[in-house]
């Protein structure tokens, strides 16, 4: 007998009560009864999101069990042989023993009637906190055109797949931070030449917000290198907040880590989003950074949550981590008590004077895999394209687009390094047929 795995056991789980049963019942029928192995391969495939590809069951059940838009038997033999797993999108000869009877007296596949019972199974990655890391690898691996094909279609359940949403990234305060990320120009443990500068005058920084809101963006990222920010700091940046608000725009901040109390003051000032990414796994996590751990990162992530603020977090590829790096880290993002709202996905831009100058570059097809799998365990999230699109071909922007990534940050540069100008990507988003998502200025009014 197939043992199950605690992944599968949780797809189980994670049906509604009718379809759990039925499955649970013929899976002890075929054990017991016919000594013929349950098909543990495709179970898995449901496990790590695959429903799709799963096919129908042999199910023997009575006619009277079967409500309106259920199973009902179609005409096939009383017996019927249990086989392997078939590869994906090709029926096993026994998938027509039962067919699912769609509401309107058609025909669908179990995957299709599954969305529309009321408690849906997870496969599509839809209901959040069943990943596990097995089960995310096995999507990441998986024949690349199965993955994007996939990774296509939970993008189009929930997004608009040709419109990508814009942000602005400013540096309001630049270089002198006390940790020492390894990826990092503005630590001050490295000589990257970066000079350190103080805090950006409120004014100026809605000056800029201003003309980011009149070239298309919607959302304003402010980005401060520090470990944490000081309290006779705070004054000023709520009211960047403000100001920025006030020009109807959606306002981030990425500031280094927050205690409780910084946290609700932002949430208080209107802040949106809060940027504060893990980077790699908690595996590779100590190879990067020595100065803050990886729990720092979730505790920072927990008290921005507790604020009513939106959680932006996401992380840098191509460190010299392994895939199961990529794929644990967007695990542990996935099954947060709640997912990121917003998911950037950063390719490492190697800058002299850092510890990782001189790591490789990562291969842009595991790149595109890693944009595929965080849509896929994140299917509601917007999946940002960030740093590194200079070092990308307009191609492998493209098959990132198709694998679900739908917001990158405009303009010349980010923080410190180079970003595609905008002319290029207006251009670049002509020949795709992408537009831009508008959504209508909210203008708060500040009393």
């Amino acid at each position: 007998m197939s043992i199950l795995t605690a992944g599968e056991l949780d797809f189980l789980a994670s049906l509604n009560t009718r379809w759990r049963r039925l499955y649970w019942n013929e899976l002890m029928r075929l054990l017991k009864e016919d000594d013929s192995p349950f098909p543990i391969s495709l179970l898995r495939q449901c496990a790590a999101g695959e429903l799709t590809a799963f096919p129908r069951m042999p199910i023997r059940v009575k006619k009277k069990m079967c409500p309106r838009g259920g199973i009902q038997p179609a005409s096939a033999p009383e017996t019927v042989g249990i086989a392997t797993g078939p590869a994906i999108g090709h029926s096993p000869p026994w998938s027509a023993a039962l067919r699912p009877c769609a509401p309107w007296g058609g025909d669908m596949t179990f995957a299709s009637r599954l969305d529309q019972t009321p408690s849906p199974a997870p496969a599509q990655g839809d209901v959040h906190g069943h990943w596990t890391t097995e089960a995310a690898l096995a999507l990441y691996e998986a024949p690349f055109n199965d993955l994007l094909f996939r990774a296509q279609t939970v993008h189009r359940r929930h997004f608009d797949p040709n419109k990508v949403q814009l942000s602005r990234l400013l540096s309001i305060k630049t270089g002198g931070c006390p940790e020492d990320c390894g990826y990092c120009s503005q630590s001050a443990h490295h000589d990257s030449g970066l000079k350190a500068s103080r805090l950006m005058e409120v004014d100026r920084v809605v000056a800029e917000a201003r003309k980011a809101r009149d070239a298309g963006a919607t959302r304003y990222c402010m980005g401060a290198a520090w470990r944490s920010p000081k309290d006779r700091d705070m004054e000023a940046v709520v009211a960047m907040v403000e100001g920025v608000k006030a020009l109807g725009m959606e306002t981030c901040m990425t500031l280094g880590m927050l205690d409780s109390g910084q946290a609700a003051r932002l949430g208080k000032a209107g802040l949106d989003y809060y940027n504060h990414n893990i980077d790699t796994s908690e595996r590779h996590y100590g190879k990067v950074i020595s100065t803050h751990s990886f729990a720092d990162r979730l505790e920072t992530l927990a008290h921005v949550r507790q604020s009513g603020i939106k959680v932006c977090c996401g992380g840098i590829v191509g460190m010299g981590e392994q895939p199961i790096d990529r794929v644990d880290m967007l695990v542990t993002l996935a099954n947060l008590p709640e997912q990121p709202e917003s998911v950037p996905i950063n390719m490492l831009i190697p800058i002299e004077g850092t510890p990782l100058a001189k790591a490789g570059s990562i291969d842009s097809i595991a790149f595109v895999r890693t944009i595929a799998l965080a849509r896929i365990v994140m299917p509601k999230s917007y999946v940002r394209l960030s740093a590194g699109r200079t070092a990308m071909t307009d191609e492998m922007q493209a098959l990132c687009f198709f694998a679900g990534a739908n917001s990158i940050f405009v303009g010349d540069t980010l923080l410190t390094a180079g970003n595609p100008g905008e002319d290029h990507d207006a251009a670049l988003f002509r020949r795709l047929g992408i537009e831009a998502k508008v959504e209508a200025l909210k203008v708060q009014k500040i009393v």
